[in-house]
């Protein structure tokens, strides 16, 4: 293994002005805080690093886009290949009097609160999703009936050669918690088309969502969000609850007793542990029900401990 060290100073000599991080620990970045090391993990500067950066890279490369990890399962075993974070893209800016430019490292929340005020409506839902802006362009994430492609007017993205395009939302076949479009090619930024408030009390809406949020999911304990997608016209949750799961236990994971479609970090799960539950509490719905349930979250990585 090339040492750290010698690894920077190859990357400051190539001209990169990022860090790159060797045999990196995946549980520093995802929401489960489980998950074994990408072998490399890469911190773009800035949009003209990212470009040089991924320009660099072997056209057979593996290569992971990973943000606020909230939708991620990264395996024990980590994972082969580079990992990008694009933490330091975070520039979110008005555009005109009702759109939004924002780059992929925003989270989301802060979207729903930057276009509050701003006077901006449209894009409260945002406050109950756990991610960036680039992983709910590559979901068409959603919360309390909103969904982020049904605001998207077009994107940026980045390919394997360094290659911005600007590409509009029609370019793309978008579906519940699915995007289809260009292979090969990453979001880097958006611009989303709101409308303007039509209330005086602008804040009231994202204050009743976060309660309603608080309410119903266990917020503070280490999870990815909901793990299942919603059967047609079905609701995983009350799937789950009602074939004998909410509670179930592998390991140090745990299904919510708050929310069904929640498994939990209780402290000291491993990456097997959540997989495993995951894959008894479909078994178990699709036992009760006749329907299997499709996972919502990525799980990608070695399922062994290899790297090292």
């Amino acid at each position: 293994m090339v040492s750290s060290v010698l690894t920077k100073q190859m990357v400051k000599k190539a001209g990169f002005a990022g860090e790159l991080r060797l045999n990196e620990p995946m549980s520093k970045h995802t929401s489960w805080r489980v998950g074994g090391p990408a072998e490399r993990f890469y911190i773009p500067k800035d949009k003209d690093d990212l470009a040089l950066f991924v320009a660099s890279l072997d056209a057979d490369e593996p290569v992971y886009w990973v943000g606020l990890g909230s939708n991620l399962l990264v395996r024990d075993g980590g994972i082969r290949g580079t990992v990008i974070s694009p933490m330091r893209l975070n520039t979110i800016r008005r555009i005109g009097h009702i759109g939004l430019y924002i780059e992929a490292g925003v989270p989301c929340p802060y979207v729903a609160r930057f276009a509050s005020a701003a006077n901006m409506s449209g894009a409260e839902f945002f406050v109950g999703i756990p991610g960036s802006m680039g992983g709910a362009l590559a979901m068409n994430a959603g919360a309390f009936g909103g969904e982020t492609w049904n605001l998207t007017d077009h994107v940026i993205t980045v390919d394997l050669t360094g290659t911005y395009r600007r590409r509009m939302a029609c370019e793309y076949k978008v579906g519940y918690r699915d995007v289809l479009g260009p292979q090969g090619e990453w979001f880097v930024s958006a611009e989303i088309r709101l409308k303007p408030f039509d209330s005086s009390d602008k804040q009231a809406k994202i204050k009743k969502l976060l309660a309603l949020r608080s309410k119903t999911q266990p917020i503070g304990a280490s999870s990815c969000g909901s793990v299942f997608r919603n059967p047609e016209g079905r609701f995983a949750a009350k799937l789950i609850e009602s074939s004998g799961m909410k509670g179930a236990t592998m390991g140090g994971a745990s299904v919510s007793e708050k929310h069904a479609n929640f498994i939990l970090n209780t402290g000291m799960a491993s990456a097997a542990d959540i997989e495993s539950l995951i894959y008894r509490v479909a078994d178990a719905v699709y036992q009760r029900h006749g329907i299997w349930l499709q996972a919502e979250v990525r799980i990608v990585g070695e399922k062994t401990e290899v790297l090292q």
